[in-house]
């Protein structure tokens, strides 16, 4: 097993966390991961964007210039990275925030998810990177949802503990919507 992905969005919106989130459920698992992150000067409304590796074998290295799949939180995103994703690989995006006219693929599997919606319907409107990774897991199950929820402790820093319990119910409002919303090719 190998997957690969791109995480990215503007900073303040969760992009590391959600990288992080997904590299120690891997670990939690046993498997092999890389993370690495990467951000502007600026850290709130800058961007910010992060790859995670995850493999049942060694990875050779953290770099991925193809990813398989991405996880878009904002338009600008889009244009950065979209065209980098595999053929035939997998695009989550944040339809509150990125517009399906945005979206020049037409050989990737899509799926738009109103990521900011179900975060308020989840407890806050500041966990909708956790629908998306959400929707990411059940999609992808490249690690399970029991072991994701498990390690969201390890990743909720403190100063954000507060919305520990809207992260898990946006976890789970993220795999809800994905089974019920299949990726579509357009």
């Amino acid at each position: 097993m190998y997957h690969d992905l791109i995480i990215s969005g503007f900073g303040g919106q969760g992009i590391l966390a959600v990288g992080r989130l997904l590299a120690h459920t891997a670990m939690l698992e046993e498997k092999y991961v890389t993370f690495l992150p990467s951000y502007g000067p600026i850290m709130r409304g800058g961007t910010a964007n992060c790859t995670v590796v995850v493999s049942s074998k060694p990875i050779g290295s953290p770099i991925v210039r193809n990813p398989q799949s991405a996880i878009f939180m904002n338009a600008p995103s889009v244009v950065s990275f979209e065209e980098r994703v595999k053929t035939e690989g997998l695009i989550l995006y944040n339809s509150d925030l990125v517009d399906k006219a945005d979206s020049k693929r037409t050989d990737v599997d899509k799926i738009f998810i109103p990521a900011n919606t179900l975060a308020e319907e989840a407890g806050s409107g500041r966990v909708a990177n956790m629908v998306l990774m959400g929707a990411f897991i059940e999609i992808t199950q490249v690690v399970g949802m029991k072991s994701a929820v498990k390690c969201l402790k390890e990743v909720v820093s403190e100063k954000h503990i507060d919305l520990f319990q809207a992260d898990q119910a946006a976890l789970i409002k993220g795999s809800e919507f994905a089974r019920c919303h299949t990726p579509a090719r357009k």
